[in-house]
């Protein structure tokens, strides 16, 4: 593995062993963070700082969804730009449906922080699982 990839991997290592601020902490102050169009998390794109990211992202995702995880399956890239190809899963708190759809998502890098980030999803996935 390269800077990059390492550096990807150990984010999502964090947020599988529920470390906020271990994630946090590879992200640049400036960080520009986009969910996919479609998404209801997209209403606040972009997101940008961390603390943006925390309120707008993770404090809702947590909340709309129990067990949520993200499953990884392949990181690819370079020093600069990485991505994830894997799979959200977990169950939607409201509708009591099932999670499992692809996801893909890409990171920029610069100085050894994140500077830039897009999440590319199953938006109709997403839905289902959360009507009831």
């Amino acid at each position: 593995m390269n800077s990059g990839t390492e550096l990807v991997s150990r984010i999502y290592a964090a947020f599988a062993s529920g470390d906020v601020m271990g994630l946090l902490g590879h992200l640049d102050p400036d960080v520009v963070w986009n969910e996919a169009e479609g998404n209801s998390l997209a209403d606040g794109n972009p997101y940008r700082g961390p603390e943006a990211i925390v309120a707008g992202v993770f404090m809702r995702l947590m909340a709309e969804w129990k067990d949520f995880s993200v499953v990884v399956d392949e990181i690819v890239g370079g020093d600069e730009v990485v991505t994830m190809f894997g799979r959200y899963r977990g169950t939607h708190t409201e509708s009591g449906k099932p999670l499992d759809v692809q996801a893909a998502h890409t990171w920029w890098i610069e100085n050894g922080k994140i500077v830039r980030f897009q999440q590319m999803v199953d938006t109709a996935g997403l839905a289902a699982a959360s009507q009831k």
